[in-house]
């Protein structure tokens, strides 16, 4: 269960806590990924964010390595609407997991045109390129949104509850989505 992050300090979920990876550092990028396209990155952490003005949803997951990956879970909401409270936030969740890839929710009219909040997370996925130095994709979230509250409403959650949730479960769908649709594809020199 994710939990709702004032500006200050994020922290993992009580549901979702694993270990940060071992090592240290995050591994290097090579060249051409990150930037929508490239093959998988190595093995580690994976950070998945459901943009909106006024939450971020944060969901976490495992690669595993040679195209497979782990269940994507939710992680936490950044509830703050400032930038500088949201990249600290951010800066701390990298701090922590040590993540090789990033991913941004893009979404996008049901006929696939982009609006404007394509935009504003296109410019969020970039700020987290130039911030971060991480491969950053964006991934299609139609309908992420209503799929998490779908999900939440059939776990039984009341509307409070899945109101404090529901940014987190759409990143979750984000990431799972990215998962599925780059687990046969073996990563690239």
């Amino acid at each position: 269960m994710p939990e709702r992050l004032p500006p200050g300090r994020p922290k993992a979920s009580a549901a979702f806590d694993p270990e940060p990876p071992v090592g240290g550092e995050p591994a290097s990028p090579p060249p051409g990924r990150g930037a929508g396209g490239g093959g998988l990155a190595a093995a580690g952490s994976v950070l998945a964010f459901d943009f909106g003005t006024k939450r971020i949803g944060v969901a976490i997951g495992t690669l595993l390595g040679a195209g497979r990956s782990a269940a994507a879970r939710p992680l936490t909401t950044i509830d703050a609407e400032g930038n500088d409270a949201r990249f600290d936030a951010i800066a701390r969740l990298i701090a922590e997991w040590q993540p090789v890839q990033l991913l941004v929710g893009r979404p996008l009219n049901e006929d696939g045109t982009p609006h404007e909040m394509t935009a504003r997370c296109t410019r969020f996925a970039n700020q987290l390129r130039g911030r971060f130095r991480l491969p950053v994709d964006e991934v299609d979230e139609r309908f992420s949104s209503t799929a998490a509250e779908a999900n939440l409403r059939e776990r039984g959650l009341s509307w409070q509850q899945r109101k404090l949730q529901v940014d987190a479960e759409a990143a979750c769908i984000i990431l799972q989505t990215w998962f599925d649709n780059h687990a046969a594809t073996p990563a690239t020199a």
